[in-house]
């Protein structure tokens, strides 16, 4: 704790003839060391705290600053120590400010009552008109959001979870905000009810009302000009900038809104991004991304998904009002000027393109296209296997995480192919099968859940899926018996026993966390019972899921190897490891060749045109590779040549390990 003294008699008159004044010179206290060098034209009132002014700060432009006080009024403030606070047009009320923070042409910053800072605000996500309100606090997953929005049907469950967040709201409360150290405020307007991190930098901001920053040393937040944000919360690394208008909106870590991005009662977790566009009710879960003006998303759940320009959604039908909701799966995508109808829900890894007013539901086709022509909806299913524009998102991902801070609230899968995945391959190639048995092989459309599904189309989305669970399976095999000489087959079945039995059964994705549904039901027996009754308990649980993925995987593969296959692991032997790692060498490099034929397609004369302006067709081509490169040296294609190299040799190896039990 640091000790304050009262002024002394020569340092209250010193501080008058600098043009200081005081309600009550007795309420003004000093750190042991302070001088009276650098207080002038400030007005105190209330409880205030004053520490050391001993450093200079070093502005933009090579203009030196002293640490001070200049030009301001305080009212029940403790200032640390080495802060320049100077020309604020109203006051600062009620603040405890961080050493070495920098405060400059402000109108307003005050805690007025007592606060939550934004914490306990009701987010009405997916439905406008409520019934999926989600409590927004500084410790909010994405998980938890899920949960807390789309399990209304356990109403016991849903009110534990709303009573964590409102005891973390009042646990949290306070008449005074904070400002952490080495904050920095700049030429902003007013600043209410709003708690602030350490390192965040506020400069041009119009108006903070009611949320909390939760800027750190690892992960800064930087507010920027024209942004307007109530009722909100701003997570560790997150990005507000350029007239960006956020009101009952929680934004997630390294996440990135700018361009006059606009947003109400929406969620934004994880390297999220938003630029020019709209969002209204929407669940943005990790790597949700909108880039274009005339782009709004409504009510929609999504992650790692990419808006097109000029993508809508409707949420109502003119008849009970907005109360429609939708969901594109992880991964789905949409293209330019498509639209969707709510309510619909659109499989993993798909593409959107055109207007789709029927209420479809492809959840169960996953990697598929949904095209519209002429008002009706055409589902090619599974064609996304083949795309590189798939597999090189599944990369980039990783990549693009731009979370600085050792504590992260979401637990991130980036598995293209998971248990969540190919069980609905699965259930997909059942789909497919049921519909080529019952409507005949030589129907030319097949109608399903509202779309239409043409022959050819149906015949080659059972194939790709077949080559995608042959991958899965075959990769989870080759895992589980890498790095081991086996001298029987008793030793290869042992290998191959699952170490838990967690892992059977469905799966599910709660926007990010890919996870065994046994395990989030029994996450959320333990809250409605009482075991879970904290915030950070119910995110350890997230914790241990994420960490524990793998073994849990193995034991959803174990389970599939022994339906797909017909082979019981438990009577395996070399011969059948052998069939199984020759199909998956199969669907891996055919699914790589046809990720190849269609890299190509980028190189084709048709993408050139537009290059080479006023020449030859061969000037075309050489400003071409001049700026995109030439097909055989691109990186991606490389890497995929170098995958197809690399997962023959994997499948040999194996296979040469168990080839003596043969």
């Amino acid at each position: 704790m640091k000790n304050y003294r009262k002024l002394t008699e020569e340092e209250i008159l010193l501080l008058k003839s600098q043009s200081c004044i005081a309600d009550n010179w007795d309420n003004v206290l000093v750190a042991d060391g302070f001088t009276t060098d650098y207080v002038h034209h400030t007005r105190f009132s209330g409880e205030v705290k004053l520490g050391l002014f001993e450093k200079e700060f070093t502005m933009r432009g090579g203009i030196k600053k002293h640490a001070g006080l200049r030009h301001v009024s305080l009212h029940n403030v403790t200032v640390g120590d080495n802060c320049c606070i100077e020309n604020i047009q109203n006051y600062i009320a009620n603040y405890d400010i961080g050493e070495d923070s920098f405060i400059e042409n402000v109108d307003i910053i005050l805690v007025d009552g007592c606060s939550t800072f934004g914490n306990g605000v009701e987010v009405a996500v997916l439905n406008e008109t409520g019934g999926r309100e989600v409590l927004i606090n500084d410790k909010l997953s994405a998980h938890q959001a899920y949960i807390l929005a789309l399990y209304r049907h356990r109403p016991e469950l849903i009110s534990r979870m709303k009573t964590m967040a409102e005891h973390y709201s009042k646990k949290h409360s306070s008449d005074r905000g904070t400002i952490g150290k080495r904050v920095m405020i700049l030429n902003s307007g007013s600043i209410c009810n709003v708690r602030i991190g350490d390192d965040a930098r506020i400069c041009g901001t119009c108006r903070l009302s009611n949320g909390s920053i939760n800027s750190n040393q690892y992960a800064p937040v930087h507010i920027g000009h024209g942004v307007i944000c109530d009722d909100f919360i701003i997570s560790s690394g997150s990005h507000v900038d350029e007239g960006t208008m956020l009101t009952r909106c929680f934004v997630g870590q390294a996440c990135k809104l700018g361009h006059n991005y606009s947003a109400s009662d929406s969620l934004f977790f994880s390297n999220c991004q938003g630029e020019n566009g709209e969002a209204c009710a929407i669940f943005a879960g990790p790597f949700t991304v909108t880039h274009h003006k005339s782009t709004l998303l409504i009510a929609g759940m999504f992650s790692f998904m990419n808006a097109g320009s000029g993508s809508n959604q409707s949420n109502h039908m003119y008849k009970l009002g907005p109360i429609h909701q939708g969901t594109l799966e992880r991964g789905a995508k949409t293209t330019s000027d498509s639209y969707i109808l709510w309510p619909a829900r659109v499989g993993a890894f798909s593409l959107v393109m055109g207007r789709h007013v029927n209420h479809s539901d492809t959840s169960d086709l996953p990697f598929s296209y949904l095209i519209e022509q002429q008002n009706t909806t055409f589902l090619v299913p599974g064609v996304n296997l083949r795309s590189v524009g798939t597999i090189r998102d599944a990369q980039k991902w990783p990549k693009r995480d731009k979370r600085k801070d050792p504590n992260k609230l979401d637990f991130i899968n980036y598995n293209l192919l998971s248990p969540y995945t190919i069980q609905k391959m699965l259930a997909g190639r059942q789909i497919l099968k049921e519909l080529k048995r019952v409507s005949g092989e030589t129907s030319e459309t097949y109608s399903y859940m509202s779309a239409k599904i043409k022959n050819s189309s149906l015949n080659k989305g059972i194939k790709f899926y077949e080559m995608a669970i042959h991958k899965f399976l075959g990769n989870s095999l080759i895992k589980r018996l890498e790095g081991i000489n086996f001298a029987s087959n008793d030793e290869i079945r042992n290998r191959l026993k699952p170490d838990t039995t967690i892992g059977e059964g469905e799966w599910v994705d709660i926007s990010g966390l890919i996870a065994p549904k046994t395990e989030i039901e029994r996450l959320m027996v333990d809250i409605e019972q009482g075991r879970i009754s904290k915030l950070k308990e119910m995110n350890s649980a997230f914790a241990k899921m994420h960490a524990e993925y793998y073994g849990y995987e193995w034991t959803w593969a174990y389970q599939k190897i022994k339906e797909f296959y017909k082979i019981d692991p438990e009577t395996m032997t070399a011969a059948d490891v052998v069939r199984i790692v020759e199909l998956w060498k199969e669907a891996v490099v055919g699914l790589d060749r046809m990720v190849y034929s269609d890299a190509r397609k980028e190189f084709s004369l048709s993408s050139m045109t537009g290059f080479g302006v006023d020449g030859s067709r061969d000037e075309m081509r050489l400003d071409f590779e001049y700026v995109r490169g030439d097909f055989e040296s691109n990186t991606f294609v490389t890497a995929v040549l170098k995958h197809i190299e690399d997962k023959e040799a994997l499948g040999n190896e194996l296979i040469s390990r168990v080839k003596p039990l043969l």
